[in-house]
């Protein structure tokens, strides 16, 4: 026969502090009963929680996880306890106001639609809510807008149904892109600078002093300003005129520069500039540093990818490359960029008026154009040779030349006195292609909508507003033009 064990006998043979359970003893006891205070507005914690691995991948991670759970062990604090000892004084007179807002939630939820980049595509022309406010899509057909030039060219793809984008995109892989050189193997890396340090670098300089000026310009026709009727508006011309990107070193002003030593330094005003706004780009580009004695010239290579005009370069859904699985060859970065680098030459050729009566003579002629070989007349451009003062101290005077262009001249209207102008044109993305990053319909919001235009073009084309920003700023331009070239389906 078995023999029976006593359960009480077997519990009290246990070691003590070795059991598992609540304490038999509370410092915190009411008439002798042991008692912790709590309310019935308090939530009721979970003793073993064999779920929490569940939520923290269904839900997001750790974080959503303490957001829902934290703080229900902890009893008591929802609510005044009745045990506290009575106040000393009255203190019914006095109040507590809070200064905290309220959260309001969406009725999506937390990031639900949340949309960026190619999840504004497609279907219908509506608003979808979502964290960040509301958006607006574009849907339509095409009928002119402020400020739009036609041109032929490609029909729109069809409308593909958007992704939407949100708060489980984090991990989306980033997009690698080819460098624009090849690097090889035996290159000695001599220094790497990221994104960062470059974003932190300050210079105060003075604004620079104008060393001589060449070419000549005409004048800006003002008619471009009106806001066109519709179905008058004018078509983007194509003009043949002579038009030079001469790298540094092969400029002839700059290399008489150097050889009067007025200078250290020596560049242009488009390899500058995206040194200046190197933080903002995205797509690759490099530059080609020479030396020569204690003379450094910042050239580029001959058809560079910084000669070009990019299109939706800051877009959180870029064009793709073929290689990326681009479908629309029309609509790869490239293809872009030479269709907006046209654009721009042609633009700012079309939006002056051609009067040698009224032209703008400058101290020298253009020093790239030859008549005897160019066949074609020379576009209207002046090139202001700069300097500016790089010395950090006396002893050390460093001192940077750059060349510096100029597209126009205009009257003010209130002096009468002559504008320096720079002409920049933004041509318009099918809002139905891929990477066209929110795009409106400009035939149809540009006059309704011009604000959400801009912001969008600021928005998708951050680095090259800004190059463009800093050209105007190193010219010492009075007036910068933008132009909006839009397209027609046919």
């Amino acid at each position: 026969m078995a023999e029976s064990l006593d359960f009480v006998k077997i519990c009290e043979s246990c070691p003590p502090g070795d059991g598992w359970g609540p304490s038999v003893t509370s410092e915190i006891t009411l008439d002798g009963v042991p008692y912790a205070p709590f309310s019935k507005g308090d939530k009721l914690g979970r003793m073993a929680d064999w779920t929490a691995e569940g939520k923290d991948r269904e839900r997001g991670g750790r974080l959503q996880y303490n957001r829902q759970y934290r703080d229900q062990q902890v009893y008591g604090t929802g609510h005044a306890v009745v045990f506290n000892a009575p106040p000393a004084e009255d203190e019914t007179s006095f109040s507590v106001v809070s200064n905290t807002r309220d959260s309001t939630k969406s009725k999506f939820g937390r990031g639900a639609v949340f949309t960026r980049g190619r999840g504004q595509r497609g279907g219908r022309g509506d608003t979808r809510g979502g964290r960040g406010g509301q958006f607006q899509r574009a849907a339509g057909g095409r009928q002119g807008g402020y400020g739009g030039y036609d041109r032929g060219g490609r029909g729109g793809a069809g409308a593909r149904g958007g992704r939407r984008f949100g708060w489980k995109d984090y991990d989306k892989p980033a997009r690698n892109r080819d460098a624009s050189i090849n690097i090889k193997a035996d290159w000695e890396l001599l220094e790497e600078i990221d994104f960062n340090r470059l974003a932190k670098l300050n210079l105060d300089t003075d604004d620079g002093e104008d060393l001589d000026d060449y070419g000549f310009l005409y004048y800006y026709d003002r008619s471009y300003d009106k806001q066109p009727v519709k179905g008058s508006e004018r078509k983007l011309t194509a003009i043949d005129r002579a038009a030079y990107n001469v790298t540094t070193s092969s400029d002839p002003v700059i290399q008489e520069y150097a050889e009067k030593d007025e200078a250290t330094i020596f560049a242009t005003d488009s390899i500058l500039s995206m040194l200046m706004c190197s933080t903002r780009s995205v797509y690759p580009w490099d530059i080609v540093i020479v030396r020569q004695g204690n003379k450094i010239f910042l050239d580029k290579r001959d058809n560079a990818n910084l000669d070009m005009v990019t299109v939706n370069e800051n877009a959180a859904d870029a064009p793709l490359e073929a290689a990326d699985g681009g479908k629309d060859a029309i609509n790869q970065p490239s293809a872009l960029a030479e269709e907006a680098t046209y654009i721009n030459h042609n633009f700012a050729n079309q939006v002056v008026s051609e009067s040698d009566s009224t032209k703008v003579e400058m101290a020298h002629a253009n020093p790239f154009y030859n008549s005897s070989e160019d066949t074609d007349p020379a576009a209207s451009k002046a090139y202001k040779y700069r300097r500016f003062d790089l010395s950090t101290n006396e002893e050390e005077p460093v001192y940077l030349i750059v060349r510096t262009e100029i597209d126009a001249v205009q009257k003010n209207a209130i002096s009468g006195e002559d504008q320096l102008v720079t002409i920049k044109a933004l041509n318009e993305f099918d809002s139905r292609a891929q990477g066209s990053g929110g795009a409106l319909d400009w035939r149809t919001k540009l006059v309704a909508q011009r604000g959400a235009v801009v912001t969008t073009e600021m928005k998708n084309n951050s680095c090259k507003l800004a190059r463009w920003t800093v050209q105007s700023i190193l010219s010492k331009s009075d007036v910068m033009k933008l132009g909006y070239v839009a397209f027609l389906v046919h």
